[in-house]
Order: structure tokens, then sequence, then C-alpha cells
């Protein structure tokens, strides 16, 4: 190739490549256009906000947190298996006192009338009694006697056919609400003594089993016998098959029987013999279902069982479900009724402002506990249904709140009102409840966003407190307060941690978290931070 064909390719290839070059410039000046949108990148007003909300990373913690609670609440109670105020039971072995048996040894007087048989007339018997004496005389009385059985003695007085008085070691105890009178038990004894099966007095027929038990017309009526049976529990009646089956065990110096009930319960009975006393003490020994109250955490109560045998676990549930119900209630009635009258009081000023900050000072100067505290006890007075003393709660606790946000609102309304886009709805002739609700108040809503968001924690602290106190939510609803209130004691509070410690971790990081929030929403409205 010449000289002059070399110059000629080189030629042609700069300038393909200063097209390029050229058209490539071209391309880039177009496309970074100032006239171009895609240049710049433009944020809205609510994206700026979240977008430095979600820069403040104590303040996202803080909505984690409250997303955590919120699932735990509404959606755990959804998912545990248990109910709200379902009960749970366990097998106890209890023992406990059910029956005594007294051992007579010593001759006791019956008298047919007062006074028959006195003091001085007993001991000449028991003198005579040792002298194997049939007669013996008391003052100017002279008394005969004649012996009916063993260790059973008939006394006459001298001359006389009727019985004054008769002395024994069996004694005849009722067994219902009707005595034996002195002939009944006269008689009584003089048939078990001779073992007699029955007998006729007055037109009514008695038995007599061996074990002593005294049938009245085919009712039981008494018992006979130096063994005394007594009851511990008084709505207990011990059936005859158990008196024999006792009085067996008794003389077979048994320490323990097994006895089967009409309902087919079987229970352990031990016997124990009291020297001083000279008496029996027979004690149950059952298996029973009782409530499974305070119970430790186990694999079917990961958080263990409160006093009255309930699932902690889910009572946590259902509780962080109320309490931060009532919380958004409450601040969502404060937060109209402050909207309301801050927005009047700050747009018309004058008279109706005087009159609204006035009414707000009284209600500044209210003691709002202690009138809780009266509300509280009225209303356990009254029996008021726990369902319907929650919405009255929340009235009451929505009522007294709202002069703090009245307040704020008034204040952004005063500042507001005298700007232009204010002058320009009066010339536009727009009627003032249109301007209040349509241009003032939604230029509040961010203050009052931040401000609603950092109360809600103080309104779940308050019903806390009121729960805790007996005056908030009531049984068999639970609330992270009332649950707390089952620490009644410090041995609860020291032994029972699973009752109280995660109702109050839940109470402490949900009024921390809307805190954290609360803040990082104040910094997040804030126009000076920075983008």
């Amino acid at each position: 190739m010449s000289e002059m064909e070399k110059n000629t390719v080189e030629d042609a290839v700069v300038e393909q490549i200063t097209e390029e070059s050229a058209t490539e410039s071209k391309k880039t000046k177009s496309e970074y256009s100032l006239n171009d949108d895609r240049r710049v990148k433009t944020l809205s007003p609510g994206a700026m906000v979240a977008k430095r909300f979600f820069r403040n990373r104590i303040a996202v913690l803080g909505m984690v947190v409250l997303l955590a609670m919120f699932l735990f609440s509404f959606l755990g109670g959804m998912l545990s298996p248990y109910g709200e105020d379902q009960l749970f039971y366990r097998k106890d072995v209890q023992s406990q006192k059910y029956a005594g048996v007294k051992v007579n040894t010593e001759l006791r007087y019956q008298q047919a009338e007062k006074d028959a048989f006195p003091a001085l007339a007993q001991a000449q018997f028991v003198l005579a009694r040792g002298k194997k004496q049939t007669e013996f005389k008391a003052g100017d009385k002279e008394f005969n006697y004649e012996e009916a059985g063993k260790d059973f003695y008939i006394i006459y007085a001298k001359g006389s056919a009727d019985p004054v008085a008769f002395a024994a070691i069996d004694l005849v105890t009722a067994t219902g609400a009707e005595t034996p009178s002195f002939t009944e038990q006269l008689n009584i004894l003089k048939a078990y003594s001779n073992k007699e099966s029955s007998f006729s007095l007055d037109g009514a027929n008695y038995t007599i089993s061996e074990d002593g038990t005294v049938e009245k017309d085919g009712k039981e009526y008494a018992t006979a016998g130096r063994f005394v049976i007594n009851t511990i529990m008084s709505d207990v009646q011990l059936s005859e098959e158990f008196k024999e089956k006792l009085m067996a065990e008794i003389q077979a110096d048994s320490k323990s029987f097994t006895f089967m009930d009409a309902d087919g319960k079987e229970s352990i009975y031990s016997i124990e013999y009291d020297a001083p006393s000279k008496a029996y003490n027979i004690k149950q020994t059952r298996e029973q279902m009782v409530y499974d109250t305070y119970s430790a955490p186990n694999k079917a109560h990961p958080l263990g069982t409160d006093h009255n045998g309930m699932d902690m676990l889910t009572r946590l549930m259902y509780g962080g479900r109320v309490s931060l119900y009532i919380g958004f209630v409450v601040v969502i009635i404060e937060t109209l009724i402050g909207m309301l009258m801050g927005g009047i009081s700050g747009y018309f000023g004058g008279w109706v402002d005087n009159l609204i900050m006035r009414v707000v000072d009284v209600f500044y100067c209210v003691p709002t506990i202690p009138i809780y505290i009266i509300i509280g006890a009225a209303m356990d007075a009254m029996r008021v249904d726990p369902k319907l003393r929650m919405f009255y709660l929340m009235l009451i606790l929505g009522f007294f709140g709202w002069p703090s946000i009245t307040r704020l609102v008034r204040g952004q309304i005063l500042t507001l009102r005298e700007q232009e886009f204010m002058t320009a709805t009066e010339a536009t002739g727009i009627k003032p409840i249109h301007r209040i609700l349509r241009h003032l108040l939604p230029n509040v809503i961010p203050q009052l966003i931040v401000t609603c968001t950092m109360s809600l924690g103080g309104v779940i602290l308050t019903e806390a407190v009121l729960s805790f106190l007996g005056l908030g939510v009531k049984f068999p609803f639970a609330s992270w307060g009332n649950i707390i209130n089952d620490v009644n004691n410090t041995y609860v509070l020291s032994n029972y941690l699973f009752i109280w410690v995660p109702a109050g971790v839940c109470l402490l990081l949900t009024v921390l978290a809307f805190n954290l929030v609360g803040d990082g929403l104040r910094d997040a409205f804030d126009p000076k931070m920075k983008r």
C-alpha cells in the first residue's frame, strides 16, 4: 500500500471516531437535560416523614416491639388452645379429719327429772356398789338399785317402781335432731345389754343392730355403746356400713382401712388413738380434683397458672388485648373532644376562648385519682357487670383526658388562623366550621399524632394502676393491671415470679415502645431535620 492510501485510511478512522464521540456526547446531554423530570427525584411530604422516621433506629425498634405486642395480644389469643376464663384442675391427695370415736370408760348418769338423783346420791351409789349393797341413803332420801346388765344399773326411789335414774358405761347418742327421752334411753340400753334386737314403746317400734345402731320405725334414730362416733364435718353422714367397718377395724387394732362409699369412690382411712382423751381420730385420705393453682411453668402451661387455676400465657394475651383496646379507645375519645373544643376556642377567640379555657383550668384542678377510686368503689357497690364496667372506665378516662389536647390544638389554631391561606378561605366565603375542619385541623394532625402516640402509654399505665387497685377491669376479664393484682402478699411476690413478672415486662415494653415511636414521629415531623 502506498503512502497516500495509508493516509486516506487513517483519516477515515479518525473521522469515524470523532462522529461516534459527538453522538455519545449528544446522547449524554440529552439524558441529563435540565428539562427532563428524571434528573431530580422529589419526595412527597408523607414519604419525607417516613424516611426520617425509619432513619431513627430506636423509633423503628419501638415500632417492632409494638407490632410484636399487637400480634401477641390479638393473634395469640386466637391461636391459644385455651379460653380466657378456662379453669384447670389437678389430682391431689388430701388427708383430713373425718370422724372421731370416743371411748367411755366411766359410769354416766341419766336422770328422769332434774335433781331426781343429785351428786350426793351418785356418790353414795358408788359406795354402796363397792360394798355390794343394793340400798343406800342420801340425805333424807332412800334409794335402791338393780343390775340390769353388765355395767348397767337402774336406780329407784325406795318403795317406788318407777326408776329415777340409771348409770351405765354404754351411752345413747342421738343421730338426728330429736333427742331420745329418758324412758327411750333406758329401754334402748336394756335391749342392748341383753342383746335384744327389737322392742316396742308407746306404739313405736325400735330395732337395734349388733353395732348399736338404733332405728325407730325404720329410720335411724340413735346409737348405743361405749364407742361414740362423731363426724367432724357437719355435711357428712356416716352410713351404718361405715360404722360397722370402723368398729370392726378398731376392735382388730388396725391402723388403717379402705372403704367404698355409695358413690363408688374408694378412700383410705387411718386410725390414730389419742390416749389422753381416750378417743380415736379417723382421717380420710382421698384423691380428688382441685384447682391447679400457682402451678409452675410446664409444657402444658409455659407460664404456669394463676391463683384461679387459669393459664397465665392465655390470660396475658387476652390481658394485652384489653389494655391496648382501652388505651386506643380512651385516646380516640379525648382526641375528638380536644380537637373540637380546641378548634372552636382557637378560631373564634374572645369570650368563647375564655369560657373554654376556664373549663380546661377547672378540669386541671380536679383530683382525678380520688375520683377514679370513688367511681370504682361505687361500681363495686352497685355490682356493675364487668363488661359494662370496662365501657364506663373508657368513658371516664376519656372524659378527664381531653384538656391537654385542647390546649395543644388551641395553640396551633391561634398560629394558623393568621396565615395567608386562612385569609383566602375567608375571602372565598367558606363557612367557619368548614374552615376549622378542612383547613385548620388537618394542619394540626401531625402534632396530634405525636401527642396521642405518647399519651397511649400513659393511658395504659393509668388503667393498669386502677386494675391493680381493684377499681378497673374485673374478673373474668383480664388486663395486665389486674394480672399484677394477683400479687397480694409478699409470699406470692417472692415465690411466684411467673405470676407478675411477664405482665410487668409486657406493660413496660409496650409503654416504652409507644414513647419511642412518639419521639420518632416528633423528629420525623420536624421540618428542620435533615433529609
